[in-house]
């Protein structure tokens, strides 16, 4: 007995030995935010499965602390940015998004969004040149050995590294403006008679005048990108290398593109074999609630609760807007747990209490959460479809507006201006979501619908990359268009060649007729001479 229970252990050792050698090293490319949140799970996994995991961050950083114990491998490198530079970034955009914009004439809105673009391209640059122009850090990744590079490509720079260290190159993303990068980099088709473009608010079924729309707002988008923000990147990669470098090229050479959305929040589109929708990454059944939060929940008998959260970016409002939500609140009968830093609103309700941090995901999964109120971020969205709680949406800014025009197309949201709102828009929202069972069956049939798939969107996305480092590589699942130029990929050359074809034998036919009819008229006109 004991002698078997020594093989056995030895037998685990051995496995265990096995499984470790046999794990890739993966460098991960830095990202911030919810980014961060969904690329998270992944390398969790893949460490538990025996990879070794390495991620770049900047010296820097507003979420992550290298001090901080961690299971991964931290490279920090220099940057000459503070974090307060960075949080001030941040803060300018939500204050144009959020406060500034809908105050604003066309004109100054473009002229604020550049300025704030021009900022944010200065500090990328200084995010680059912590890397590319270190000699130490790009020596360390040299001599690293890594199989493949995982990044969100939020941050360029991870494709003119894999470039570099010759390694496959996987990235994550949530989607970028008008599909951009996905269309022109990745080559995924997208039909604008019914593939609505990003951040567009438009859904798949369009009027005419929204088709009109969508087909204008793909070319829009696709110049104020390239002349605004992949030059600036392609100028500074040509330099680096000493020739001509297009981010866009080196990001079409990536192997997988794990999106992270699914067919219960997006709407159905065209895609290539190496696009693979793994959407509620980092959704996970609910915990337990600490225990004076349960009290309160269960506190609500029949009625239940309802959560409510701005994301962690928005900490506060003004004093007006604060009292004007709080308001709202108080005339629901359930009660509410919000997640809030600012001042306490004077007309905060008895039903309604202010935490600094709430379990989300474990709220939105208790049997007593009636309704989710939410500024429309992609992961709290997930969350919800994941429990299946219909929601109140308030989106401030960035994808959000667009991610709560997706959800009120599938009838489980609605969705309210912050900066028209008032506090009876509030309450009727929230008594809407709640007294309309369609808002909720809705959400429980999306639920249904994340939850109908062959593996879980964490194993999905853990399987691409390791098969991807299997087989050194995915270029067998990379469509040949990426080598084609664009009057190729639309067969401009083939239409040229048979329209040159069709003219011929239209030249032909012509001089053919003229021919004949000179012969046969000439023939006529001698014979009449003659005969005279």
């Amino acid at each position: 007995m004991k002698q078997g229970k020594q093989l056995l252990v030895s037998a685990l050792v051995l496995l265990c030995a096995t499984w470790s050698a046999n794990g890739g090293n993966i460098l991960v490319w830095y990202t911030e935010g919810s980014h961060w949140i969904n690329m998270k799970p992944v390398l969790e996994t893949l460490i538990d499965r025996g990879h070794k995991v390495t991620v770049l961050v900047p010296s820097s950083s507003m979420f992550m602390n290298i001090s901080e114990p961690s299971r991964f491998s931290y490279e920090p490198f220099n940057v000459l940015l503070t974090k307060g530079e960075m949080d001030k970034v941040m803060q300018d955009m939500f204050q144009f998004f959020i406060y500034e914009a809908d105050h604003m004439s066309y004109w100054q809105i473009y002229n604020r969004f550049m300025e704030l673009i021009k900022v944010n391209m200065e500090n990328t640059m200084k995010l680059l040149d912590g890397v590319l122009k270190s000699e130490t850090i790009m020596m360390k990744l040299k001599a690293g050995q890594y199989d493949l590079l995982f990044s969100d490509p939020i941050f360029p720079g991870s494709e003119i590294v894999a470039d570099i260290l010759g390694v496959p190159l996987v990235l994550t993303l949530r989607f970028s403006m008008a599909h951009y990068l996905e269309r022109h980099c990745g080559q995924i088709p997208a039909p604008p008679s019914f593939v609505p473009a990003a951040m567009s608010k438009l859904t798949d079924k369009m009027t005419f005048m929204e088709r009109v729309w969508n087909f204008l707002f793909y070319p829009l988008q696709d110049i104020l990108q390239a002349n605004n923000m992949w030059t600036d990147v392609d100028k500074y990669y040509s330099d680096y290398t000493g020739k001509p470098t297009s981010a866009c090229e080196l990001l079409g050479k990536a192997d997988i593109w794990l999106m992270r959305t699914y067919w219960d929040f997006d709407f159905p589109r065209p895609f290539l074999p190496n696009f693979k929708f793994v959407g509620g990454i980092h959704c996970r059944p609910a915990k337990p609630l600490p225990k004076d939060m349960e009290e309160f929940v269960q506190s609500s008998g029949d009625a239940g609760v309802v959560v409510f959260t701005l994301g962690s970016m928005i900490k506060n409002m003004t004093r007006e807007k604060g009292n004007m939500v709080a308001a709202g609140l108080a005339q629901i009968p359930q009660k509410v747990l919000w997640r809030y830093s600012g001042e306490k609103p004077e007309t905060l309700g008895a039903n309604t209490r202010i935490y600094n941090w709430i379990p989300q995901n474990d709220l939105l999964g208790h049997p007593k959460t009636r309704a989710f109120i939410t500024h429309g971020g992609a992961n709290g969205i997930y969350e919800a479809i994941y429990h299946g709680v219909p929601m109140v949406g308030i989106p401030l800014f960035g994808d959000q507006p667009d991610n709560m025009a997706h959800l009120k197309a599938k009838g489980a949201a609605v969705t309210l201006e912050i900066n028209f709102m008032t506090s009876e828009d509030l309450r009727d929202a929230v008594s809407t979501v709640i007294n309309d069972k369609s808002y909720k069956e809705n959400a429980m049939q999306l639920s249904s619908i994340h939850h109908d798939r062959p593996m879980s969107p964490r194993d999905e996305a853990v399987f691409w990359i390791e098969s991807t480092m299997r087989n050194k590589g995915a270029k067998h699942l990379r469509v040949q268009s990426h080598e084609l130029t664009w009057y190729q990929y639309h067969c401009l050359d083939v239409l040229a060649f048979f329209l040159s074809i069709d003219l011929l034998l239209i030249f032909i036919f012509i001089k053919t007729c003229r021919f004949c009819f000179r012969r046969c008229c000439g023939t006529k006109s001698t014979t009449k001479r003659k005969a005279e």
